[in-house]
């Protein structure tokens, strides 16, 4: 059966029901495993996702340690109102998902860390079905779960290793030409398969679950990485002496793109930049890199221009919501092309 979002909770009945009864949380006894959980003004979604954590029996003793780069919607003052057990720490910065996660792991007390998403939502006992696999296969580094949006349709959670061919298709005037459409495919979607545990190369980061020893012995996350492609180096890391698994037994509701549609300005440059952190550690050489940095900065002005025409066809024709979308990508490219693009080509 597809998960169901969880009802938001009225202001009147939260603190009630977020609260975990008698053994739901790590204040009963050592935490076995840390949630870490990295919040930028995502408030609402943030709420849903911490009462699915809190308020749904997990079945092993956890603690939610959360991580608020700087939120200027209340986040954080509405976790530490609503859910006092969640061990909140403030950045008076946003120093980005990779450092986020790691301040979280820092201080975090379990033996296993799950880094979750705060635009997700999970099921009951979700932690313990994790913990039992990672017990019963001490070669697995890394456990991802199946992702299913609120549409009911599985997303994408694993991938094969990026090239540049494949990045390469996303520029438009290449594109259209049809040329790398295979590599394209063959890193997005033509091994995809949501049913069935099995090892994978890249897991997506909404939802990766690692012993700490692992973590901690394959370089934790890159703080290089403000946002984007992080998940990419992580994979990278531990699959060099582990397996990492989609693990099919554990499903999780995730929204999707929800902080980074809402801070496209800080989430799209980054992205792009973050390809380039993880092509450089991949061996790719200078030239390479180079010409792919040429190839994208020719092409930015090409999607700005489109996303403006699709904008103004979407809002001709009354079509609000795909039109703020075409608005939001817009705002995207321009701010990269005015603010990032020096810090582009240095990267």
């Amino acid at each position: 059966m597809p998960l169901r979002p969880l009802a938001p909770p009225s202001s009147d009945c939260l603190p009630a029901l977020a609260r975990p009864r008698p053994g739901r949380t790590a204040r009963t006894g050592s935490p076995v495993v840390s949630v870490c959980v990295v919040n930028w003004n995502c408030r609402d979604h943030l709420r849903r996702c911490l009462a699915s954590l809190l308020r749904q029996p997990q079945g092993v003793p956890f603690e939610v340690v959360l991580v608020d780069n700087a939120s200027t919607d209340g986040a954080a003052d509405m976790v530490a109102r609503e859910f006092p057990e969640v061990r909140l720490l403030r950045n008076t910065a946003n120093v980005g998902f990779s450092k986020g996660n790691n301040q979280a792991a820092e201080v975090a007390g379990g033996a296993y860390l799950f880094f979750l998403n705060n635009d997700t939502e999970v099921q009951p006992h979700c932690l313990a079905e994790f913990v039992a696999y990672a017990e019963a296969h001490p070669g697995v580094g890394m456990l991802g779960p199946k992702l299913r949006g609120a549409d009911g349709e599985y997303q994408i959670n694993y991938r094969r290793k990026p090239t540049l061919a494949a990045l390469l298709h996303r520029v438009s005037f290449l594109r259209w030409t049809g040329l790398f459409r295979g590599a394209y495919h063959n890193y997005r979607r033509d091994t995809f398969e949501p049913e069935g545990t099995k090892t994978v190369e890249v897991l997506m980061g909404a939802a990766v679950f690692l012993p700490r020893t692992v973590f901690e012995a394959t370089g934790r996350w890159d703080e290089r990485y403000r946002f984007g492609a992080e998940d990419l180096d992580l994979s990278a890391q531990v699959g060099r002496g582990h397996r990492v698994v989609h693990f099919a037994d554990v499903e999780v509701l995730h929204y999707g793109r929800v902080s980074s549609r809402e801070n496209i300005r800080f989430s799209a440059p980054n992205v792009t930049i973050g390809y380039i952190h993880y092509f450089r550690k991949a061996g790719v050489s200078r030239v390479a890199l180079t010409i792919y940095k040429g190839f994208v900065t020719a092409d930015a002005p090409l999607q700005l221009a489109a996303k403006l025409v699709q904008f103004a066809w979407r809002r001709a024709r009354n079509r609000r919501e795909k039109a703020a979308k075409s608005l939001l990508a817009a705002q995207g490219v321009a701010h990269f092309l005015a603010h990032d693009l020096v810090r582009f080509w240095r990267a």
